[in-house]
């Protein structure tokens, strides 16, 4: 016969209190750190022992209810995917928020509408969204999270979105810059790799756009190459990339980079001799190849900047203009 097991009951406030021999308000002062009411440091130390012994935490949306918004920044996320540049950066922000007092959430949930999108967002009522791929936003969509309370809307994007704070992000300047610089090294037949991974379509087409756009303006041509980060893969587009005839690649990114490089090799396609490589996000990794790659830094708004006009815009709807993202060719051997 099975054991009847039973549920502990939920630790309260009224709990802490009793423990720490204050009312409730007392102990609602000192965990919400409540502005303009004085608590002594003998209370406070009182009251923060009593709900570490018990393990209380405060109820966020009841919180969020008292303080009239939530405390939620909402980053919409196939960051993941993006790479280890702004996995980094992002881990980053999340600690320059939390001195504002946010928490940071990622939302991995994925929709073809941005209405749809902005709908899920505006369910969680966070204070703000930090779109990376802010490409996708439509003014509907931030119209929609603006009259749900979302007061910080913030977007990386190419081009200003209207209702939402932009960060300029031009991802044709990334595959321009690695165009140019393949050009400029005598290299005409140009691949550019598009990711098989899901939620890269969106950042690899405006890379291809832009090296394009200036292979139009030189006897040059581009050729878009498939590629999965999968050793199968790599393999696969190194055995048919002589009959492509491409003598320079544009890679994505550093870890396409060195996936394809590493399979060209066992091909006996030699680099920068055969063909010429760039890649982007000045990883660790790119200095370690063999050659050196060369590669793309993409110079980033500090986490501190970027945390602090989220603030603003919460605080007081407006903040100063910050710089667009730079694309930098950094030249190494690969090329």
């Amino acid at each position: 016969m099975a054991k009847d097991t039973q549920v502990p009951a939920s630790i309260t406030s009224a709990d802490v209190a009793r423990l720490a021999g204050v009312s409730r308000a007392t102990v609602s002062f000192v965990l919400n750190d409540t502005q303009g009411h004085r608590v002594s440091a003998n209370t406070r130390a009182r009251v923060l022992d009593a709900a570490k012994q018990l393990g209380y935490v405060p109820h966020a949306a009841a919180r969020s209810l008292r303080a009239g918004r939530s405390n939620l920044v909402l980053m919409p996320a196939s960051i993941s995917a993006i790479g280890r540049l702004v996995s980094d950066w992002v881990d980053d922000l999340h600690s320059e928020l939390d001195r504002h007092g946010y928490t940071a959430v990622l939302h991995a949930g994925r929709f073809a509408d941005p209405l749809d999108a902005a709908r899920a967002w505006a369910e969680l009522r966070p204070a703000a969204v930090v779109a990376l791929d802010g490409d996708r936003f439509t003014p509907q969509a931030a119209e929609l999270l603006a009259r749900a309370g979302v007061r910080g809307l913030l977007a990386f994007a190419a081009r200003p979105v209207e209702g939402m704070f932009t960060v300029g992000l031009e991802g044709a300047d990334i595959g321009a810059t690695a165009a140019e610089h393949l050009i400029a090294r005598g290299r005409t037949r140009i691949g550019v790799v598009m990711p098989l991974e899901r939620g890269l379509g969106t950042l690899a087409q405006p890379r291809l756009a832009g090296a394009q756009s200036v292979a139009a303006r030189h006897m040059a041509t581009v050729t878009p190459v498939e590629l999965a980060y999968t050793t199968d893969s790599a393999t696969a587009l190194a055995r048919r990339w002589r009959s492509l005839g491409l003598d320079g690649v544009f890679a994505y990114n550093d870890e396409y980079a060195a996936l394809l490089m590493h399979a060209l090799r066992a091909e006996g396609i030699a680099v920068p001799e055969d063909v010429a490589v760039v890649g982007s996000d000045d990883l660790v990794l790119s200095s370690l190849q063999q050659p050196p790659l060369t590669t793309i830094r993409l110079e980033l708004p500090s986490p501190a900047q970027i945390a602090d006009t989220v603030h603003d815009l919460v605080e007081s709807g407006t903040a100063p203009a910050v710089p667009p993202v730079k694309a930098v060719l950094v030249p190494r051997g690969t090329s």
